[in-house]
């Protein structure tokens, strides 16, 4: 007993240090062998691997979901505040150019080319250093551009819709252009953890869309002006996003995070410093490029028809949701729910394997012409091609199977997708997966541009 007193364990070190950003105790460990999903590193053979308590970077991660699509949510469910208030023929003077035609296409287009820049560049180029400092800075600025935005629905634009007009794009692409930085890190940070916390990542993100279209709910019922609606709703945009920095520095303080992440470290440090200089980029994308295509098609098809097109579905009959919340309902609540709990079903179930994850990817493109054949009618346009699909219950049985089938896969080819290659390459392998994520975003927004031309 006297002998074991005298020894000093090699798991503490010799004074007392302050909590930091860094990892703690885990870095005063040997080198890991394992990549963080097998239990040959020195904890895991002692059988001290921390748990995950209560679940709570688990929850972090879903919260930073929520965040990294909160921006993207807010502005297309405020269609209603841009198309018919802003923009509405009753609350502008008149002009040449018709802002409410192709809003919600220009409003993505806005959107999505900065997020798929900053989203590939942030795989090869350091953007000021470390993940935090991209994380937090993106945070900041989010907010920042929240703030102007909430001033500019203070204003009465009616009689300069063309400067709130490009004002509020050019809010949108500086918003996406941090948000791109955000969630590409993201991505790359939880890759290194088990699989299911990448999972939570994009639950997170379909969770985003629930929140934003109960808020939109909440904020019309609550308040009759559309204005002060508008104001609040953007309101919550900037507090969800003030949890978000302030549990992302809480991350370094658990256990758990920093087990994983000293793994991840000690991996890239057991390769030669020559070839951690010139990571094989080509070569983990080509790896991971099946789960990849299964990322991008799946968001392709959901983009292509959501929300430009769904969201200009019209009641074709007496239905049982009223006229005034028929697209709020049918469209974002809908897509927003069951894309969370598709989501959300891949915590239990995931079926198919990787192997044939491409089979329903591919399937879904039927949606397309499916919603095309619905009562789909653009803003300020006349329908000339014969609606084949009147039934409105049979209209929302496909926005279910869409959504659903969205959250449920895509969350599938993203958890698929960082296990394609060696543990020291999963956080490149995780960015990729958020590249081609927002990439079919991109692609599926400009294809919503030829749905009016299908039907006029």
């Amino acid at each position: 007993m006297a002998e074991g007193k005298s020894e000093k364990s090699p798991f503490i070190g010799k004074q007392q240090t302050p909590v930091t950003l860094n990892p703690s105790w885990e870095s005063k460990l040997p080198p890991h062998e394992s990549n963080g999903k097998e239990s040959t590193s020195v904890i895991g053979k002692l059988g001290l691997a921390p748990k995950d308590k209560y679940l709570i970077v688990f929850f972090i991660f879903l919260l930073h979901g929520v965040g990294t699509l909160m921006p993207w949510n807010m502005f297309i469910t405020a269609k209603s505040y841009f198309e018919d208030f802003k923009f509405g023929p009753n609350n502008t003077v008149a002009t040449d150019v018709n802002y409410r035609t192709h809003f919600m296409q220009n409003m993505g287009f806005a959107s999505q080319i900065p997020n798929l820049i900053f989203n590939w560049l942030n795989i090869f180029v350091h953007f000021g250093g470390d993940l935090t400092s991209r994380i937090v800075y993106s945070i900041i600025f989010e907010m920042v551009i929240l703030l102007v935005t909430i001033v500019l629905a203070m204003l009465d634009s009616s009689q300069w819709p063309g400067i709130f007009f490009w004002t509020t794009m050019v809010c949108i692409v500086l918003l996406n252009v941090c948000n791109g930085i955000y969630q590409n890190t993201i991505y790359g940070i939880v890759a290194s953890l088990p699989i299911k916390y990448t999972g939570a990542v994009v639950l997170g993100s379909n969770i985003s869309g629930c929140f934003t279209t109960a808020m939109a709910l909440i904020c019309g019922e609550i308040f009759s002006s559309m204005r002060t609606s508008a104001i609040y709703y953007f309101v919550t945009a900037i507090l969800v996003l003030l949890l978000c920095f302030d549990t992302y520095f809480a991350l370094p303080l658990n256990k758990f995070f920093r087990h994983y992440e000293t793994i991840s470290r000690s991996s890239e440090k057991k390769s030669d410093s020559k070839q951690q200089l010139n990571v094989p980029y080509w070569q983990i994308f080509k790896k991971a490029s099946p789960q990849l295509f299964n990322i991008f098609l799946t968001f392709f098809v959901t983009l292509s028809v959501f929300p430009a097109i769904q969201s200009n579905v019209h009641r074709s009959e007496d239905f049982v949701i009223g006229q005034n919340y028929f697209t709020l309902v049918t469209c974002f609540a809908t897509f927003n729910v069951f894309a969370m709990l598709g989501s959300l079903t891949t915590s239990w179930a995931q079926w198919p394997g990787p192997k044939f994850l491409w089979v329903p990817v591919v399937l879904r493109l039927v949606f397309i012409p499916l919603f095309i054949m619905c009562n789909y009618v653009p803003p300020d346009s006349v329908r000339s091609l014969t609606v084949y699909i009147e039934n409105d219950w049979v209209y929302w049985g496909i926005g279910i199977s869409m959504a659903f089938s969205s959250g449920y896969l895509s969350s599938l080819g993203m958890m698929y997708a960082p296990q394609t290659v060696h543990a020291k390459y999963q956080t490149t392998a995780g960015m990729y997966a958020a590249a081609m994520l927002i990439t079919g975003i991109f692609s599926g927004v400009l294809f919503s541009y030829l749905g009016p031309y299908f039907v006029i």
